[in-house]
């Protein structure tokens, strides 16, 4: 298994880094004049200072500017004195500095807080980038914060680890596309998908962090055209890209019938056959097969693989050739075959999360004609499938992504009719794929690409948080 590298870890300040959540508590008591409880904790930790202050003034009457400037001043005085790191945290910090691994600081507190808490930690210089309550329009639980500090570092928030020790900063970090580690300090927090819990970071390793990133899952949709047989040595030939290509998981259509079974076994990988016609091979566990498995040439099947801790269900469709739509005069004239096939497909799949729906559907996109309202992608959408091509290329004109056909040239149309749909991943890459320049038809036979179709790959993270914008 595959998991993504560490490109960075963003930390918390309060509570995470240093003993501050006491001291913040003190000193909003000492504004508000009374005991805070239970009640009061979702208004005064994790917040930022004004919107503790405008609570305070809603109960006392006072105003809230005069509010949060007497509670940066009691906070900050206690800060002075009795600033202590928590256990292990900086045996953290001094062992991903000799490992070379970028550290942020993001902390909803503003910029002269920080930069006192910084001083008592041994200066800025333990951090490449701090982000404060100061810095970014919206702060903690928004992911502006984590976000403005995967920017400044210049990594993929899928490739950072945040460490935080409240409920607000795990929903901005996760609502941001990062793994998180939570600390908790004053309140508890529940372990969730992409999300650890430790009691503290004492004994805490780099090799613990990066065994905290997600998983990464490659998917590859590829029609073999007629099990891949109009090319010499086809077999060897597929299995070449399959391994260059480091995929972990490949739909498959025109299998020819047995090309599943023996791609799988050539490679060791698990996989489940379809029909004549359907396939999928994965190098993590098929858990369960999915749909009708006796399906005809054309529709669906499915399978569920473990991936790690988590489980993905992969179906792989192919949709009718005929009356393919850029021949016809008017494009959508033919499209109730296929549509009604996509439509069973979706149906069969239901409202599974996370998925992903590859295959050759024998009709381009939606998102590529500006003028045509291409049905078949057009259901998956409604459906909540996103295209993860587009997301990671949304330009049509500069990356047109056409998978047919790499030897039927002009005047064949070239368009894109291979995808790779997901419900609930997060799109890293997707690329379509063609090795060697291939000869047109009929003059196949010694191409290095033994397929009709360019292959389209895509690499999802299995961690929390949105596609890249």
């Amino acid at each position: 298994m595959t998991r993504l590298p560490l490109q960075a870890v963003l930390f918390d300040m309060d509570g995470t880094l240093v003993d501050t959540e006491r001291l913040w508590w003190e000193a909003v008591e000492q504004v508000a004049g009374r005991p805070l409880t239970e009640a009061d904790r979702p208004d005064v930790l994790g917040r930022p200072v004004e919107h503790t202050a405008a609570w305070l003034a809603a109960a006392t009457g006072a105003p809230a500017a005069g509010l949060a400037d007497t509670l940066h001043r009691e906070f900050a005085d206690r800060v002075r004195t009795g600033v202590v790191p928590r256990p292990g945290a900086l045996d953290l910090l001094d062992a991903l500095a000799r490992e070379r691994i970028p550290t942020a600081l993001v902390t909803a507190s503003p910029r002269s807080v920080a930069d006192t808490v910084l001083e008592a930690l041994g200066g800025a210089s333990r951090f490449a980038v701090s982000v404060t309550a100061d810095d970014t329009e919206h702060t903690k639980p928004a992911p502006d914060p984590y976000l403005a500090a995967c920017r400044a570092l210049g990594v993929d928030p899928s490739g950072c680890l945040a460490v935080e020790d409240t409920e607000t900063g795990v929903r901005s970090a996760e609502a941001a596309g990062c793994a998180v580690l939570a600390v908790p300090s004053l309140a508890p927090i529940e372990a969730a998908p992409g999300r650890t819990v430790l009691t503290g970071l004492d004994g805490v390793t780099v090799a613990r962090l990066r065994a905290l990133l997600p998983y990464r899952l490659r998917v590859m949709t590829w029609n073999l055209w007629y099990g891949g047989t109009k090319v010499h040595d086809h077999r060897a030939k597929q299995l070449k890209v399959i391994a260059e290509t480091d995929v972990d998981v490949v739909g498959l259509q025109e299998t020819y019938g047995s090309a599943a079974e023996e791609l799988a076994e050539a490679l060791g990988w698990h996989h489940h056959r379809a029909g004549t016609n359907l396939g999928i091979i994965s190098r993590f566990p098929v858990t369960a097969v999915l749909g009708d498995p006796d399906v005809g040439f054309y529709g669906a099947a499915g399978a569920r693989i473990a991936v790690g801790e988590r489980e993905v269900d992969v179906w792989t469709a192919h949709l009718d050739y005929e009356h393919y739509g850029p021949y016809e005069s008017r494009p959508l004239a033919r499209e109730e075959v296929r549509l009604a096939q996509m439509r069973d497909t979706l149906r069969r799949i239901g409202d599974t999360v996370p998925v992903v729906l590859v295959g050759d559907f024998n009709c381009p996109s939606h998102l590529d004609w500006p003028d045509v309202e291409w049905p078949v992608t057009k259901a998956a959408e409604e459906a909540g499938f996103g295209d993860s091509f587009r997301e990671a290329r949304p330009d049509a004109v500069r990356d047109p992504g056409h998978t047919w056909s790499p030897v039927h040239a002009h005047p064949e149309p070239q368009d894109r009719i291979d995808f790779v749909l997901h419900r609930g991943l997060r799109v890293l890459d997707s690329r379509t794929c063609v090795t060697g320049t291939p000869r047109t038809w009929p003059d196949v036979e010694n191409n290095h690409w033994p397929s009709d179709h360019a292959a389209v790959i895509t690499t999802f993270s299995l961690g929390s948080g949105p596609a890249p914008v």
